[in-house]
């Protein structure tokens, strides 16, 4: 799987991908969803339990998240035994997470921690 380009040529979008695209947009418009995808982009695969643990979430909770990400293609799962693993959805969806991320601290700071050098993006 190539990495996407944010150079790629775009094409108009016909009204069944605006509609999908709409779809996607606000299943990333929930804060405990686009806390799962970060939390899979930065550190990789993760089972329900491990998920909920980490972000302090009850597990049904996170498992129903995980079930309306999955119906957008933005988590893929992978069955580890009686357990099973979710990983972000591909580079598409990585570049998508990681694109709005850095947008919303461009916003919000007025050197974004992802311009700041190493020792100064980290917490005081």
């Amino acid at each position: 799987m190539g990495k996407p380009s944010a150079n790629a040529p775009l094409h108009r979008a016909n009204d069944e991908e605006l509609e999908r695209a709409a779809q996607i947009s606000q299943l990333l418009a929930d804060r405990t969803r686009l806390g799962i995808l970060e939390l899979l982009l930065v550190e990789g695969e993760h089972s329900v339990g491990e998920i909920g643990h980490r972000l302090e979430r009850p597990i049904p909770a996170v498992s129903q998240h995980l079930a309306k990400l999955k119906t957008g293609g933005l988590v893929l799962p992978r069955r580890d035994g009686t357990s099973i693993r979710y990983r972000i959805g591909g580079d598409h969806v990585a570049l998508l997470v990681e694109n709005l991320l850095q947008h919303s601290e461009h916003v919000l700071h007025a050197t974004p921690p992802h311009h700041r050098e190493p020792a100064e993006a980290a917490p005081a």
